[in-house]
Order: C-alpha cells, then sequence, then structure tokens
C-alpha cells in the first residue's frame, strides 16, 4: 500500500525509485498506468489528471512501462516482438522510423531481428523489453527493475544503454533496487519504504545519503 506519496518526474529527465522488495513499487507502476485507482490524490501528466482514466487511455497519452523480469514472446521474431511496442494507433503509424530509431539504441537487436526472440541471451532480452518500450516514443517510460537476474558484465551493458536514454531526452522513471547503478544515470532519486517516501534528493547527494550507503550500498 502507497501512502502520502508526492513524486514528480520533470520533462527529459531520469528519475530513480529506490525500493527493495514489498515496498510498493509495482503498485506505484500500476497505479500510475490505471491498473489500480487511488483512493485519494492525484496523478497528473503534462498538466492533465490521469488517474480516473483506463489503462489505454493513459498508453494512449505517452506512458510506456518496461516490466520486470525479461518478459517477452519468446516464440516469434524480434523484429515482431519490438512491433508490439507500437500497439497504439498513432504508435502504429509510424512504427517504421521508430524500428530505425531503436535499431540505433541497439544495434544488436538489428542484427538479430529475424531470430525467435527466445533464443537470444539475458541481456539481449533485457533490451529487447527496454527497445519494445521505446516503439511508442513515449513520453514517459517507466523500467521497472532492470538488473533482476543479469550477471554483472551484463548489467553494466543494460545500464550503459539506459545512460543513453538520458542521453537521448528520453523521459524515465526506473524502479530499482541496484542503487548505485540506478542513481549513476540519473539525476533525481526517492526512496521509497513501506509505502512511503523516506527521502528525496538529486542523484548525486544520494549517493553520499549515510540513509543510502547502510540500507543499499553495503554499508
Amino acid at each position: 500500500m502507497l501512502r502520502a506519496i508526492c513524486l514528480a518526474v520533470q520533462r527529459n529527465h531520469t528519475v530513480a525509485v529506490l525500493v527493495s522488495n514489498g515496498a510498493g513499487k509495482t503498485t506505484l507502476v500500476n497505479t500510475i498506468l490505471g491498473i489500480l485507482s487511488p483512493i485519494s490524490g492525484a496523478i497528473v501528466f503534462q498538466g492533465e489528471r490521469i488517474d480516473n482514466m483506463r489503462p489505454h487511455e493513459i498508453v494512449e497519452r505517452g506512458i510506456a512501462q518496461v516490466p520486470e523480469g525479461r518478459k517477452i514472446f519468446p516464440y516469434i521474431s524480434v523484429r515482431d516482438n519490438l512491433f508490439l511496442g507500437a500497439y497504439a494507433k498513432e504508435a502504429w503509424l509510424r512504427r517504421k522510423d521508430s524500428l530505425e530509431w531503436v535499431y540505433g539504441l541497439f544495434p544488436i537487436l538489428k542484427e538479430r531481428r529475424n531470430m525467435t526472440a527466445g533464443t537470444l541471451s539475458g541481456g539481449e532480452q533485457q533490451m529487447l523489453v527496454l527497445g519494445r518500450g521505446l516503439m511508442s516514443h513515449p513520453k514517459l517510460v517507466m523500467v521497472d527493475e532492470p538488473s533482476l537476474g543479469l550477471a554483472p558484465k551484463l548489467l553494466s551493458e543494460v545500464y550503459g544503454i539506459l545512460g543513453k536514454f538520458r542521453d537521448e531526452k528520453i523521459t524515465t522513471l526506473l524502479s530499482e533496487q541496484n542503487a548505485r547503478q540506478a542513481l549513476s544515470i540519473s539525476d533525481r532519486g526517492y526512496v521509497l519504504e513501506n509505502g512511503r517516501v523516506v527521502v528525496e534528493d538529486s542523484s548525486d547527494k544520494l549517493l553520499d545519503s549515510e540513509l543510502v550507503k547502510e540500507a543499499y550500498l553495503g554499508r
């Protein structure tokens, strides 16, 4: 359950939400997407309240999700997996341009475009779900725990790509347990515990925070 959450994501910024399991990250994402309805309060996106909208209406306004766990469609091609991210009407009309943009960010996906997605490595599958999330050219993309289950080498590779999101001015809300990686590529961070924001600050300052060091950085 979330309680008195106050969180803002500025245009072209990457914001990290540092969470542990059970702290409310799934509830947060599902509430923003309209899957869950808040009991009170408001969710405002680009000046418009969206907390009373259906999920498909929220997606059509430019919010996309990259779920945790590398959820792909393993028996179809990489290219077709990407096209599934452009299911909204406007996104489908420009899917070919979007595909080339995503290939530019993830060249390995272009190389593997005709391969069955289930044959990709874990790191490549994570790139695939990130790329699929970008196929609608979202105004906000929410990335849920991209480090889950990745080996250290692949983790660095995936976070190098998330750093490109920041360089490309892709507005990103990143929920993550790996504080060091998340704060290294974000502008601002929030620490969420038991459904509440307990600390918020610039990412640089949070890296020096004693609370974050003790809870997330092994001190």
